[in-house]
């Protein structure tokens, strides 16, 4: 038995027209959709540059409310294309309170659920504390029409208790939007280690909790405005794995792509049955995991 998920995944690059974005966005949703997808995922704030790699008050004027239009013409294309669509935003939810937020919407164009981003971090060219209060919905899958999903966005793909909570309530997959690269003063041999710890700990992730993975990240070079750096080259490189952290799918590291890559959600509970991680763990002696250090 098998039942086969079509998941379309849109890598694009970005740049400062934001209506521009939106719009080359929904060409790939409908791309997407020609091709089979039932889920369209998309890559974190799409809508704009990555605006976090410099602290400036101005780029707050980016952040919408989840009621604007903005979010009304995704809910437009998704009932248009009948897909369920993962978007990444930047939520303005009050007078100086505003998130990073992930919102799914359903092929009707509902709104089927949101998540704001957990773990926010604070390195050269990615000072999203400045921007972004964390998240405060929890690790709670979305339940949609084509299945549970675990939505959690970039920062959060590096901790294994996000993904666990996200599978322990349910989640028949793991999603995250992305927005990640190589800053310029990162050296070739640093390049590689980065981009092949960031693939291995997500199929990690898969493999620990015997769910598929989608990860899609952006492309291409954004200038530092500040001028501090020579900006980020995000590296792409958005990537399918199944439930043993097998590739389903992976994009170039250069290129634009929109893929529509199967997804047999069936596999998770035949894996789970050979590999029963979850029927073996040691609830009883995990208390130091709510500790921030274990003297």
């Amino acid at each position: 038995m098998s039942k086969i998920l079509k998941v379309g995944i849109i890598q694009q690059s970005n740049s400062g027209d934001v209506q521009e974005n939106r719009r080359r966005i929904i060409n790939a949703i409908r791309e997407a959709a020609e091709k089979g997808a039932q889920l369209v995922v998309n890559r974190e704030l799409h809508d704009s540059l990555y605006f976090c790699q410099t602290e400036s008050t101005d780029e707050f004027d980016l952040a919408r409310p989840l009621d604007d239009a903005v979010l009304a013409e995704y809910q437009a294309v998704a009932r248009e294309c009948g897909v369920v669509l993962v978007t990444s935003l930047f939520e303005r939810r009050a007078p100086g309170l505003y998130h990073n937020t992930a919102v799914v919407i359903e092929k009707d164009g509902s709104i089927a659920g949101k998540y704001r981003k957990m773990h926010i971090p604070d390195d050269p060219a990615y000072y999203e504390k400045f921007y972004f209060t964390p998240g405060d919905l929890g690790f709670k899958p979305i339940d949609t029409s084509v299945g549970r999903l675990g939505v959690l966005v970039c920062w959060d793909q590096w901790y294994p208790e996000a993904a666990r909570l996200m599978a322990l309530a349910g989640a028949e997959m793991l999603i995250y939007p992305t927005a990640i690269g190589w800053e310029s003063s990162d050296m070739p041999d640093e390049q590689v280690r980065q981009q092949e710890a960031w693939v291995t700990v997500q199929r990690g992730h898969a493999v620990a909790n015997g769910l598929p993975v989608v990860t899609v990240n952006r492309v291409g070079h954004e200038e530092d405005p500040s001028g501090a750096t020579n900006g980020i080259l995000f590296w792409g490189h958005s990537f399918v794995a199944g439930p043993q952290g097998e590739f389903l799918y992976k994009a170039s590291s250069t290129d634009e792509e929109v893929a529509v890559v199967d997804v047999d959600l069936e596999r998770s509970e035949h894996v789970r049955r050979w590999w029963p991680f979850l029927r073996d763990r040691r609830i009883d002696a995990y208390d130091g995991l709510t500790k921030r250090f274990l003297d």
